[in-house]
């Protein structure tokens, strides 16, 4: 029993340390990650109040958080994972995004 549970937690770490690469909140799965330039995100970046010249990464749009938990677990990502600066706008949209792997 116990050579099993090892293995499990020894191939669960990996997850974990991915999961945490993210200092500024849960990683996110987004539906679309595009540019702040895009003509579906400059629109409602404006709406928000940002302006778009000075966002410079990517945006993700249908963003939910990824549990910690849910990586570990198996939990995934058929979208696109990423790490945001910003998440305060809720799921609408998450501001300086870049890509992660799970």
């Amino acid at each position: 029993m116990f050579p099993r549970l090892a293995a499990i937690v020894l191939l669960a770490l990996p997850a974990l340390v991915v999961a945490q690469d993210c200092a500024t909140g849960p990683i996110q799965c987004c539906n679309q990650v595009q540019p702040a330039t895009s003509t579906a995100v400059a629109p409602l970046l404006a709406a928000i109040g940002v302006a778009v010249q000075d966002v410079t990464a990517q945006v993700g749009l249908g963003c939910t958080p990824v549990s910690v938990i849910g990586v570990a677990s198996g939990g995934q990502c058929d979208a696109h994972p990423v790490c945001c600066e910003n998440n305060s706008f809720g799921s609408l949209i998450s501001i300086g995004c870049v890509p992660v792997e799970l």
